[in-house]
């Protein structure tokens, strides 16, 4: 096994499934084996590969259809050729996505790829009836390459072997494993998904035990057997070697911001910039920098934290206001705002976006977008009018802001921050609600870092 990369598309009959514990199970159980598996994600999510990430010890790669083409994709999975197992953790249903003909689903996604599914299956409340379900996945696509099912949550070894007797009777699928119900195969979840690793200090701790149920119930030699090696013209050229970094960019990383893209943070690099960690809740000083970028994650629950280091505050307001080029996304904006309310509190913020930020208790604001840029896109080398795809996901708002303000971009579908607009302009601030990613679609970074040049040269 070790030295051939092979590829296991898990995908399941619905959302909510238990899908992602069951990936990171198998990921640690994979790794005590001593076999290298590069795990990948289905769709924009940065929560999900953050538990991947950790428990492959490999950074998580997602797979767009929103924003790569085919050839994107088929690229970014190959950069598991070093691997011994490359493990697609889908999202939604297997069937499922925006496209009403299915090209952007999960079953599409796993044909791009000539992945075999092990199809995940939430049995909870069913028995003879889980075998007119995997026959009709089965039928709905005859393409489709089948590894197995895989049962979860089961309720005892007596539920199992109804379930299992059902689908050897009437199906042709083996059953790869049985996953019963346990306290640990479970992640907390809140508003926007799972919690992150970061804020759990016994992150560790679950992914092991996670492992050691997967271990125990899932065979997962025999799971592997059945993966497949792509096609070699899926394979992706020998990189060029990194350029000498000319820039330092700054990014946040820490337990409130968190929700980068790992090909992102590789581009940069590769365009190069050195990325320069800094800790928004403990460090009292930026880093030396000529740019800065504060990405996503979750400032409402730090907030008294970063409310509290003053130090940080007054040097990111000093920072940005004397003309750092600085790019924002989502949390980022929230932690520049006036302020921050959730849940009865409210905590000061950086105060360089003239606005409050407040949190509801509904998304404001979710799903794929499509952005235009305006005529006054701060980026140089941009056109206006230029279509890009993107996506938000965030419960907060922004409210009380002041007039006059500038926008790089008109949300054609989605909400952005206000009345159809989104990518608040302040000096060389870019602050937008909907979140990028780095493709030929549309090269922010290198957009960005072309800006942060020009400013600085």
């Amino acid at each position: 096994m070790p030295g051939q990369n092979r590829r296991i598309y898990l995908s399941a009959s619905r959302k909510s499934s238990g899908k992602t514990c069951l990936s990171i199970g198998l990921l640690h159980a994979l790794g005590q084996r001593g076999i290298t598996t590069q795990p990948f994600k289905k769709g924009p999510d940065y929560i999900d590969p953050m538990w991947l990430s950790r428990a492959a010890g490999q950074p998580c790669y997602n797979l767009d259809y929103n924003t790569q083409t085919d050839r994107e994709i088929l690229e970014t999975a190959a950069r598991a050729v070093t691997a011994d197992c490359s493990l697609i953790e889908g999202n939604l249903g297997l069937f499922d996505g925006m496209a009403e003909d299915g090209s952007d689903s999960n079953a599409a996604l796993a044909k791009l790829l000539q992945a075999p599914i092990a199809l995940v299956l939430d049995c909870e409340g069913m028995t003879r009836g889980i075998a007119p379900l995997v026959l009709g996945y089965q039928e709905f696509d005859s393409e489709l390459r089948w590894a197995g099912v895989i049962l979860n949550r089961t309720g005892g070894s007596r539920h199992e072997s109804k379930l299992i007797h059902a689908l050897e009777q009437h199906t042709d699928l083996p059953v790869l494993g049985a996953v019963g119900r346990s306290p640990d195969m479970q992640l907390t979840e809140r508003h926007l998904g799972l919690v992150t690793h970061m804020e759990q200090a016994d992150a560790d701790q679950r992914i092991e035990k996670m492992g050691q149920a997967v271990a125990g119930s899932v065979d997962v030699d025999r799971l592997i057997d059945r993966a497949s090696s792509p096609a070699a013209d899926s394979e992706t050229e020998t990189p060029a070697s990194l350029p000498v970094p000319d820039l330092r960019i700054g990014y946040a990383r820490d337990a409130a911001f968190g929700f980068y893209y790992a090909d992102d943070l590789e581009q940069f690099v590769q365009l190069g910039a050195e990325l320069v960690p800094f800790d928004a809740l403990h460090d009292t000083k930026l880093p030396e920098v000529d740019g800065l970028w504060l990405g996503g994650g979750f400032p409402e629950t730090q907030a008294e934290a970063l409310s509290a280091n003053v130090p940080m505050k007054e040097a990111l307001r000093d920072r940005i206001a004397a003309g750092l080029p600085t790019y924002a996304e989502c949390g980022g904006l929230m932690y520049l705002s006036r302020q921050l309310s959730w849940e009865g509190q409210t905590h000061e913020m950086v105060g360089v976006v003239p606005g409050d930020c407040v949190m509801d208790s509904r998304p404001q604001g979710r799903g794929l977008v499509e952005l235009e840029t305006t005529v006054d896109f701060p980026w140089s080398e941009v056109p206006s009018e230029l279509r890009v795809p993107a996506h938000e996901f965030h419960y907060s708002r922004l409210e009380n802001l002041d007039g006059g303000l500038r926008w790089g971009w008109r949300v054609r579908r989605g909400t952005g921050t206000t009345e159809e607009m989104d990518g608040l302009i302040l000096g060389n601030l870019f602050a937008s609600y909907c979140h990028l990613r780095h493709t030929e679609r549309f090269e922010w970074i290198r957009y960005f870092l072309e800006f942060v040049r020009k400013k600085f040269p």
